[in-house]
This record gives C-alpha cells, sequence and structure tokens, in this order.
C-alpha cells in the first residue's frame, strides 16, 4: 500500500533535481547566446556603412546560431530527456557566400535566434528567479522553525514548520511546470517546423520510392538475363533439333512426321514469343547501346512507318532509360492499337537535366487518359521518376504525347 510518505519521495526523485540543475544551466547558456548574437546584431547596426561588416556578421550569424542550439538541444537531453530534432542541413554545394542568403531566408535561422535572444532567457530568468526564490522561502522557513523550536515556542513553530513542508512539496511542481514550458519553447523554436517535418518526409519518400524503381528495374533486368540465357536457350535448342529430325526423318509415317512438323512450329512460335516477353521485360539492347539503338528497334517493328530523331548525346541514368524506353513502346502500342494512324514521329533529346519525349501521330485523335488503361499506365511510369506527361489529342487528329523525364 502506497503511504503519503513514499509519494512524496516518489515527487522528490532525482528528476527534481534534474530539473533544477537544467533550469539553473539555462541561465548562463541563455546570457551567453544572447550576449553574441546582440553583439553582432549591435556591430552590424554601427558600422552598416562598410556594406562588408554586415555580411561578415551575418555569415558569423549563421554560423554560431546552430553551434548554439546544439548546446541548448544537449541540455535538455542531458537533464530533461528530451530529444529535439535538428533541424534540416543545407546543403554543402556551394561557397559560405552563395549559401549566406538563403540560409538567412530561412525560417529555421530566426527561430532559433528568437530562443537564443528573448524566449530563452525569458524563460531561464523567470525559472531562476522562481527557484531562487520559494527555494530561499523553504529554507528560511525551515530554519525559523527550528529556531523556534530550539528556543521552547511550542505551537508558534508549527506555522513555519508547514510554510517550509508545503514550499518542499510545490517546489517540484514549479520547476517540472518551468521544464515543461521551456520544452514547448524549445521544440517550437530549436527544433523542425511542420514544413521541415513535410519536406524531410516527402523527400524521405521520393528516395524510397526511387530505391523501389532501381530495384524493380533490377530485378526486371535479371528476370530478362535468367530468360535469355537459361530458357531462350534451351527453346533454340529444342526448335534447332525438331528442324534437324524434321529434314532428316523423311522416311518415317506420315502420322510421325506430322507429330514432329508440329512440334517444330510450336517449339518455334514458343521462342518467338519469349522473345518478345523478354524484350518487353527490359530489351538487352538498352544496356549494350542506349537509348538510339533501344528506339531504332521500336520504330523497326511497328506496324507504320515511324520516323524517328534522338539527340542524347550522354547516356543518362539506366532507370530513366527504362522509363523513356516503355513509355515510347506503350505509346506506339497504343497508337497502333486505336488511333488508326498512317505513321508516327517520335523525338527523343536531352535538354539540359531534362530527357524530352514527343510522341505524334496522323491518326483519329480523341485520346483521353480516362478512357483506358494505356495512358494512364504512360502517366504513371513518367511519375514513377517525378516526371510529366501531356497529351494533345483533338477529335480528328493529331494526337501528341510529351513526356519530361528528370535525369539530373
Amino acid at each position: 500500500m502506497t503511504t503519503p510518505w513514499d509519494r512524496i519521495r516518489g515527487h522528490w526523485s532525482s528528476p527534481t533535481w534534474l530539473r533544477t540543475i537544467h533550469v539553473t544551466a539555462g541561465v548562463p547558456i541563455a546570457l551567453i547566446s544572447m550576449a553574441a548574437i546582440s553583439g553582432l546584431v549591435a556591430v552590424s547596426v554601427v558600422l552598416a556603412w562598410t556594406i562588408v561588416v554586415p555580411l561578415v556578421a551575418l555569415l558569423v550569424l549563421t554560423r554560431i546560431t546552430p553551434l548554439l542550439t546544439w548546446v541548448q538541444r544537449s541540455r535538455f537531453a542531458a537533464f530533461l530527456e528530451t530529444e529535439i530534432p535538428p533541424l534540416p542541413r543545407p546543403a554543402r554545394n556551394g561557397s559560405p557566400l552563395r549559401l549566406l542568403f538563403p540560409q538567412a531566408r530561412s525560417g529555421g535561422l530566426w527561430r532559433q535566434i528568437a530562443y537564443h535572444v528573448a524566449i530563452g532567457p525569458l524563460i531561464g530568468a523567470v525559472g531562476f528567479l522562481s527557484g531562487v526564490v520559494t527555494w530561499s522561502a523553504c529554507l528560511v522557513a525551515a530554519v525559523v522553525a527550528v529556531q523556534l523550536l530550539m528556543a521552547g515556542g511550542g505551537w508558534t513553530a508549527a506555522l513555519p514548520a508547514a510554510g517550509a513542508l508545503a514550499l518542499f512539496v510545490v517546489v517540484p511542481w514549479l520547476l517540472q511546470g518551468i521544464a515543461a514550458l521551456d520544452t514547448v519553447a524549445a521544440r517550437a523554436l530549436l527544433g523542425p517546423s511542420v514544413k521541415d517535418e513535410l519536406s524531410r518526409r516527402v523527400e524521405t519518400l521520393r528516395e524510397s520510392r526511387a530505391e523501389v524503381v532501381e530495384a524493380a528495374d533490377a530485378e526486371r533486368r535479371r528476370i530478362e538475363r535468367d530468360l535469355h540465357d537459361g530458357t531462350q536457350q534451351r527453346l533454340v535448342s529444342l526448335a534447332l533439333n525438331l528442324g534437324m529430325a524434321r529434314t532428316a526423318f523423311t522416311d518415317l509415317p506420315e502420322p510421325a512426321r506430322q507429330v514432329i512438323v508440329r512440334s517444330h512450329e510450336e517449339a518455334k512460335q514458343a521462342l518467338k514469343e519469349l522473345r518478345d516477353v523478354v524484350r518487353g521485360l527490359h530489351p538487352a539492347v538498352l544496356n549494350d547501346q542506349g537509348l538510339d539503338a533501344a528506339m531504332s528497334g521500336l520504330a523497326a517493328r511497328a506496324p507504320f512507318p515511324v520516323r524517328l530523331s534522338v539527340d542524347v548525346p550522354e547516356r543518362v541514368a539506366p532507370v530513366i532509360e527504362a522509363v523513356a524506353f516503355f513509355v515510347v513502346s506503350e505509346a506506339l502500342t497504343n497508337v497502333a492499337k486505336h488511333a488508326e494512324a498512317s505513321e508516327a514521329e517520335v523525338a527523343v533529346r536531352r535538354d539540359g537535366d531534362v530527357l524530352r519525349l514527343v510522341v505524334r501521330d496522323d491518326g483519329r485523335g480523341g485520346a483521353e487518359p480516362a478512357n483506358g488503361s494505356g495512358l494512364r499506365g504512360l502517366a504513371q511510369r513518367a511519375g514513377s521518376v517525378d516526371g510529366t506527361l501531356r497529351i494533345d489529342s483533338p477529335s480528328g487528329g493529331p494526337t501528341t504525347i510529351e513526356v519530361e523525364l528528370p535525369c539530373a
């Protein structure tokens, strides 16, 4: 059974002392932070006419503010066991001056400065003064009660003793409230904002999606390689043996010869279908020779004339190449199935960090992504690598499909 003394002893456990140290340590840290930042601001204002001094002060400010934030985060972690997530780090792909203004415009820097200059010192001062006042009052009341008891005061000592006991119980609650208020302010100003968290989440999802797309492409390559080097070679050998048997055994009874002939034709048909499947998974020519050769193969196999233009001086990432190939392949398949076109044109070019694909046909038009899965599949393939797809297909034609794929 829990006694009142157990509650009081639990109330005065180690977290109370840690909160006391946390509040006390926050005062000198806040004063140093406020002095450093205020000094930089004052120097910038006084020497603003030099232009160079404010720029240097701003550069120093962007460097010392994260350091002061790290000190405060360490204080919370050490005494309150509270982890405040760090802010996103700026990209280190430029000189300090080039990174200066983007950092100065970021809300995270000024939120940190607000905590170091205003909120942190205010909470630290309130917490320190409250702690000092309550501790002092508790100590004074206890000393007075002891003196009255030693002087034989009796009932006279009861009042200061009760006051000391009340303060002894109240101090932990007071420290807990101040520490909680400090934690809320630190999370809001020293930690990432909702926008930062969303940006980080989006970046994580983008990286995860890229890994999934790359893994799927690698798996297609593996299946294509296994089918090409294993199953396809066995079918080639089977078709060759049946062809030799069909040629050699001419004196067999007609039913037996018909069985060999049919088996030979079935083997050749299965080999053709397997080659189509392998080509649909991932064409080997795309790996070996790139988009130009792969697109030439698509144009040659189309059931209508295709004018092809490929201008990609430097190869892009394998995943982007695969997406571009399959987008053009599916677009030409849709043209053959639905457009009733007599010819088509395919243009592929790299424009900086963007790979642009244009597929145009002279068919009957009226293509709408909502009316079939083919065009939705094109949009999904382009979207899997943050690409965009636009379709212009008025009734009566022509139809133009434009795709842009990032290839940085």
